[in-house]
């Protein structure tokens, strides 16, 4: 790509008025060109195929073909298209999973516009990104990995090891503390929407139903 030739990009994501947001976003930036648009994964391998885009922004939950095998299809095909997965969703199984797969990229649909704007141009050269909350993920794991090993006491069994974001123990310690999703979202300056996404993404990884358990669980995985 010379400097004069606009970074191409496919948009991939169910929701039309997600996919306008993100055009818009994206037209503000005049290096910037949207070349094509997908509803789901199958129609996104196609328009990647046929288009050769130099990006392409591919949301995680997609009918079809989820966005996590559409980026792997991408990188088995030796397409020279770079997949970004953007999601609302910040779990450890998403990020992991994207990575495996040959993402260049995982970012939060709650990202900033000059973050946004910044990791797709550090994609285009190359590089790849990860936002904070991401790079925290990747971090815990790769500490985990260094760590893991054989027990000293084989009779003892392992302490179950939970990594919580930085953003879930936030909205852990305010749900605990009473708050609810909207107070939540408002104090960390979110939309209800994610809040409740972090939350989910909580419960499901605590394995807990409610806030008495999730109260419980905590204190003895030593998270409070």
């Amino acid at each position: 790509m010379t400097t004069t030739e606009k970074i191409t990009i496919l948009l991939a994501d169910d929701h039309e008025l997600v996919r306008n947001g993100i055009k818009a976003l994206l037209q503000s930036d005049d290096s910037l060109q949207v070349i094509a648009e997908a509803a789901n994964g199958r129609e996104a391998l196609d328009k990647i195929a046929s288009e050769q885009p130099d990006l392409a922004i591919i949301d995680v939950r997609m009918p079809e073909l989820n966005g996590i095998d559409t980026v792997a299809h991408v990188i088995q095909s030796g397409s020279t298209t770079k997949p970004i997965v953007l999601s609302m969703h910040d779990s450890e199984e998403y990020v992991l999973k994207s990575i495996e797969a040959g993402s260049f990229g995982y970012l939060l649909k709650d990202t900033s516009k000059e973050e946004f704007l910044r990791a797709i141009h550090m994609v285009a050269n190359g590089e790849k990104y990860f936002s904070a909350d991401i790079s925290q993920i990747l971090a815990n794991k790769y500490l985990e990995n260094l760590t893991s090993g054989p027990s000293s006491n084989p009779a003892s069994p392992p302490t179950p090891s939970i990594t919580l974001t930085k953003r879930e123990k936030q909205v852990m310690d305010m749900a605990l503390e009473g708050f609810s999703n909207k107070e939540i979202a408002s104090n960390l300056n979110k939309s209800v929407r994610t809040i409740e996404a972090h939350r989910f993404n909580l419960m499901k990884k605590l394995k807990v139903k409610n806030i008495a358990e999730l109260s419980a669980k905590a204190k003895s995985l030593g998270l409070i």
